[in-house]
């Protein structure tokens, strides 16, 4: 009885390290099952409860693997999918929320939204130096919710830096930005990245606005 079983552990090892390699889970399972049968002491049989469990289990994985599968097939078709209808969006303006931003001299258009009551506002720019620069806003700008960021009036190099406006209570807010979208690429994983003009990339996640077409100027 010994040998029997010493038999059929070394023969499911060889089986098992074989498929193993080969990486199919499923032959695994069933070159197994064969095996034990097979190689199963006469005298003392397998339980029939046993194989079925082993069955169950191997239809469960085979789902499981078939979802997995699935899964990856419709993950990679809604990113290309994605992808088509964002390149659909170049030379189209989005409206990105951002904390930060890539100053390149050109005048940026920034949106926001003041609650009741916000007191004098202020958008906030820190650069890479860590110096940090605060340009009011006027009424206008803050009935409006949008001001026009111009780097050379304001004295801006250019550069990165991080962006938020804050009230006059202290409460920081998200700040949108308005640019065109001038390329789409796939990033390393896959993903769409968007380049707004020379403000740098984004991912799609960051657009809060489709906003269309610039109007034509005559």
């Amino acid at each position: 009885m010994t040998t029997v079983n010493n038999n059929t552990q070394a023969g499911a090892a060889g089986s098992a390290s074989s498929i193993l390699g080969n990486g199919d889970v499923s032959s695994m399972f069933t070159t197994l099952l064969v095996a034990q049968i097979k190689n199963q002491d006469p005298l003392s049989p397998s339980d029939p409860s046993q194989m079925i469990n082993q069955l169950t289990q191997l239809s469960q994985m085979e789902a499981l693997q078939g979802l997995s599968q699935q899964g990856s097939a419709n993950a990679g078709l809604l990113s290309s999918l994605q992808t088509l209808a964002l390149g659909g969006q170049v030379g189209s303006r989005v409206q990105v929320q951002t904390d930060q931003l890539q100053l390149n001299g050109e005048a940026i258009e920034t949106r926001f939204t003041l609650p009741t009551g916000s007191g004098v506002s202020s958008l906030v720019l820190t650069g890479a130096d860590g110096r940090e620069q605060r340009f009011a806003l006027d009424a206008t700008a803050a009935a409006a919710g949008a001001y026009r960021l111009d780097p050379a009036k304001l004295g801006l190099g250019d550069g990165h830096y991080q962006l938020r406006l804050e009230t006059g209570s202290g409460l920081k807010l998200p700040v949108g930005i308005v640019a065109e979208v001038t390329a789409v690429r796939l990033g390393n994983g896959g993903e769409a990245v968007l380049q707004l003009g020379g403000l740098g990339e984004f991912y799609p996640g960051s657009i809060t606005h489709f906003l269309g077409k610039a109007p034509i100027q005559s």
